[in-house]
């Protein structure tokens, strides 16, 4: 019996051209109707670090794409309902240090402050934390809280890592609504293996 009624078995070329096309119409079909994934895993609580998760979840899912982010370690601080992040240049060479005011001319140009120097000041954390946050307003960049509930609404699962939960001491009640699941890695790491792309941050 042929595989095709056009095509006679005892054509051997015919049948391979057929079947490749057939392969071919079969994989495009699946390809089209695939929709693209990805998982994030969110290790870090800094004002500077809060961004790249949110932002790539958040444009993923604005594509159409499913989105999940495990939150963990100091990761999981970016679900709770009141932020308090902060940013330090400390550790952090490739951080710019611009003033977000003043003189152009003096906006236009990095401050190369010296670590000890950086270190020794009481309060420089903060002033660097009002630095950064100046500058995000004044470049029209979204806030933290505004990101995250934009991914929310976007139906990104934000996954809490429970073993980090129980580590920390902290309660469900300190997080937002929003929170999809509380797993270990062990739960997670499934939903890794089917994306199409993962990303450590």
């Amino acid at each position: 019996m042929s595989a095709n009624p056009h095509i006679p078995v005892s054509d051997p070329a015919a049948l391979d051209a057929w079947f490749d096309r057939r392969f071919e119409e079969k994989m495009a079909a699946r390809e089209a109707g695939h929709v693209p994934s990805m998982t994030l895993i969110a290790t870090k609580g800094t004002l500077d670090m809060a961004y790249p998760p949110f932002i790539l979840a958040s444009t993923a899912a604005a594509l159409g794409w499913e989105v999940s982010i495990f939150f963990t370690f100091y990761g999981l601080a970016l679900l709770k309902k009141d932020l308090d992040l902060k940013v330090t240049p400390l550790g952090n060479p490739a951080m710019p240090m611009k003033l977000p005011s003043g003189p152009a001319w003096l906006r236009d140009h990095e401050l190369n402050i010296p670590t000890a120097l950086m270190a020794a000041v009481p309060g420089f954390e903060g002033l660097a934390t009002a630095m950064m946050k100046k500058t995000l307003s004044n470049k029209g960049v979204a806030a933290i809280e505004e990101l995250r509930e934009l991914c929310v609404e976007a139906d990104v699962k934000l996954v809490a890592c429970q073993m980090t939960v129980d580590l920390f001491g902290w309660e469900k009640e300190d997080f937002i609504p929003g929170v999809s699941d509380w797993v270990g890695a062990a739960s997670f790491l499934p939903t890794a293996l089917k994306a199409d792309v993962n990303l450590f941050v």
